[in-house]
């Protein structure tokens, strides 16, 4: 069974990313509806980034 990404909260307007820690975790559903998917794919691309210098 494969790992859960992400979670669609709609009585409490929350989409959780379970890639992400702390608070860029969390992100109002009603904004991602709306096709505002940069906070997510910033914070996503941040966190490879930084996985990729520990790495090094």
């Amino acid at each position: 069974r494969s790992a859960k990404v992400r979670t669609y909260n709609f009585p409490q307007d929350r989409v959780t990313d379970h890639r992400l820690e702390g608070d860029q975790k969390n992100h109002s559903l009603q904004t991602i509806i709306d096709g505002a998917l940069d906070p997510i794919i910033d914070a996503l691309r941040a966190e490879e980034h930084a996985e990729k210098l520990a790495n090094l």
